[in-house]
């Protein structure tokens, strides 16, 4: 099986509203229980929706894809994932990264235009989501809500 040290590799196939057309993503995922094929989502999706850091997801090894492939999700973590878009090329990606870092959200860059923010649970959405708007109103970025937690859509609804 697909296995390291740092865990396993969940294969992800899902059709994506954004590309119109089936897409594959990998994830690296912890071990929670093998017997019942559960697996802690160990890294920030970048295109797979409704799927967050620390899920915990039921995967099961498939002959076909040669790996573990997700089936679902078992328990929501509470995190959240965004994806943002740079519209400006005179801001650098990394100094928007830091603008959200100093709000404790971890991000990881896709490419030189793209990055996904993970919001943690304990996180306050509203304050995030303010500074997306705001930059998104500067014409700075644009960004989409693939995996919006409960608690998370709640801190915004007023």
């Amino acid at each position: 099986m697909n296995e390291t040290k740092q865990g396993h590799k969940i294969i992800f196939r899902f059709f994506s509203e954004v590309f119109n057309r089936e897409m594959v993503e990998v994830l690296w995922a912890l071990e929670v229980d093998a017997n019942e094929g559960l697996y802690k989502i160990d890294s920030i999706p970048s295109y797979v929706p409704l799927i967050a850091t620390e899920d915990i997801v039921r995967a099961i090894y498939d002959t076909m894809e040669e790996g573990l492939l997700y089936k679902e999700t078992v328990t929501p973590s509470g995190n959240s994932t965004v994806q943002v878009i740079r519209q400006n090329d005179d801001t650098p990606l990394l100094q928007l990264r830091k603008k959200f870092a100093e709000l404790g959200c971890v991000s990881e860059e896709v490419n030189e235009d793209f990055f996904v923010l993970e919001v943690p649970l304990n996180i306050n959405y509203a304050v995030v989501k303010e500074l997306l708007d705001d930059l998104e109103a500067q014409e700075e970025i644009e960004y989409a809500e693939p995996a919006l937690s409960d608690v998370h859509r709640e801190q915004t609804s007023s």
